[in-house]
């Protein structure tokens, strides 16, 4: 019995401990850049186009999406939660071990003799037998769990890549506010410099100057709360990406940083389905069902009780003694009833939830489809008065330099073209917004990226590695 208490302890896992240090951690936290040698080579195996240079230049939606993938600590959590299902399956798949017993007995009146002792020697085994299935039910639920794990992890790089499209839309519509109202207060500086020569020879009265530097001092505020503005949208974006804010210190956009798409390609009739089948949280509520559904099949199958055979060795006042027991639950008082009702109403909650993901799935890709197509006329039309803004801009230019119009008025002019565009950058920012919407709701630009989203990256890390 020793021997083969022994052999099974031989094979069995040893426990190595791995301290956590908090103060190391945010060591490893704040050492994350944009340029290391592994996050290159990451970068470099999962780019759909080539490195020029490195570190590059500026970087487009495309890169900064791989940089968060690599470092978003939501993608770890999800790799996390996948480890401990695909533990879940091996749990699922064991069998269990039979008992052995020692079972030594007395005799007070043992037989007379050299050969008769009191002591009774024996040995019993229980070998438990599952029977209707049960393992092969279980080892399907946990199949279908750790599914629905792998699936959350393509859903968690999801959530990381909108995230950063909201947070670099943000970073992108505040460095252009910027120059625009830098420009546009250089203009009222002109403006007010001009009004303050045509109050000192009597042209205008006070009032409409002061009117004047009203307009040059609200310039001012918004031009400083744009700058405001960008300084916390790159912190958003370094938190998005998982990075300190330091690591981005100097970051430089692409001037393509979000692809067009034309309209007609994201109101097709295939839009619909290709979310409604594809999404990837939808397929893992798919799991989820099914994983409820094995669950049923395990608790019906426990109605019927499992064997236990119990062979067994004594020895005997030299007598060799061997039994054979069998021992059974009998199903009398109870059939396993209450577990299997439950599992039904988990079924039933897991369909429910499945059909109620894809409702609201339908319904936000029809409101992101309008919304568009709504923003996307909206555009048209600001970005129509932007060109005639400027057009008149132009015409009061060409009239300055002919003497017919005043400079005053050719500044004026050129004011209205700053508000005009403004006015087109925040439509196309809503155009932004919107896209990124439709994407939420149909999840299809996930599966033109290449990374290895669901493998842990291989980051520098101090710590000694996990070992069994």
């Amino acid at each position: 019995m020793l021997l083969v208490l022994g052999m099974g302890m031989a094979g069995c896992a040893r426990f190595h401990p791995q301290p956590l240090s908090p103060s190391q951690t945010a060591v490893e936290i704040e050492a994350r850049r944009l340029d290391g040698p592994e996050f290159r080579r990451f970068l470099e195996t999962n780019l759909s186009h080539p490195l020029a240079e490195w570190p590059p230049k500026s970087w487009d939606f495309e890169m900064l999406t791989l940089a968060a993938f690599y470092y978003h600590p939501s993608l770890d959590v999800a790799r996390a939660n996948w480890a401990v299902a695909l533990g879940g399956d091996k749990t699922a798949a064991q069998r269990p071990n039979p008992v052995l017993s020692a079972v030594p007995g007395w005799s007070f009146d043992p037989a007379s003799g050299s050969d008769f002792t009191h002591w009774l020697p024996g040995v019993s085994l229980d070998v438990p037998i599952e029977t209707a299935g049960k393992r092969g039910y279980r080892i399907a639920q946990a199949r279908h769990l750790s599914e629905s794990a792998r699936l959350d992890i393509i859903t968690a790089a999801w959530q990381v890549r909108s995230n950063l499209r909201t947070s670099l839309i943000g970073l992108y519509g505040a460095r252009q506010r910027d120059l625009l109202l830098q420009r546009q207060l250089a203009l009222q500086d002109r403006i007010v410099q001009s009004s303050e020569q045509r109050f000192q020879v009597g042209a205008i009265a006070s009032g409409e100057l002061g009117l004047v530097r009203i307009a040059r001092d609200r310039a001012r505020v918004d031009w400083l709360d744009a700058r405001r503005m960008s300084a916390e949208a790159l912190s958003k974006v370094a938190d998005t990406i998982g990075v300190p804010a330091g690591a981005l210190d100097g970051l430089e956009l692409s001037e393509n940083l979000f692809p067009t798409v034309p309209v007609a390609e994201l109101t097709s009739a295939g839009l619909r389905r290709r979310a409604l089948v594809g999404r990837s949280d939808i397929l893992g509520l798919l799991e989820d069902y099914a994983a409820s559904q094995s669950a049923l099949q395990l608790e019906v199958a426990r109605q019927y009780p499992d064997i236990h055979l119990g062979p067994g060795y004594q020895y005997d006042q030299g007598n060799q003694k061997v039994t054979l027991g069998l021992t059974m639950d009998l199903p009398v008082l109870s059939q396993n009833q209450g577990p299997i009702a439950e599992a039904a109403a988990r079924r039933n909650l897991a369909a429910a939830r499945f059909i109620e993901l894809q409702t609201r799935v339908m319904n936000q890709i029809d409101s992101a489809v309008t919304s568009y197509r709504a923003t996307a006329q909206q555009v048209a039309t600001l970005e129509s008065v932007q060109a005639a803004q400027e057009k008149q801009s132009e015409q009061m230019g060409e009239q300055e330099k002919a003497g017919e119009a005043e400079p005053l008025d050719a500044l004026n002019a050129r004011v209205e073209v700053s508000v005009a565009e403004l006015a087109a950058l925040d439509g196309r920012l809503r155009l932004q917004q919107a896209l990124g919407a439709l994407e939420d709701a149909v999840q299809q630009p996930i599966a033109t990226l290449k990374p290895s989203i669901l493998e842990q990256p291989q980051r520098a890390q101090s710590r000694e590695e996990s070992r069994p």
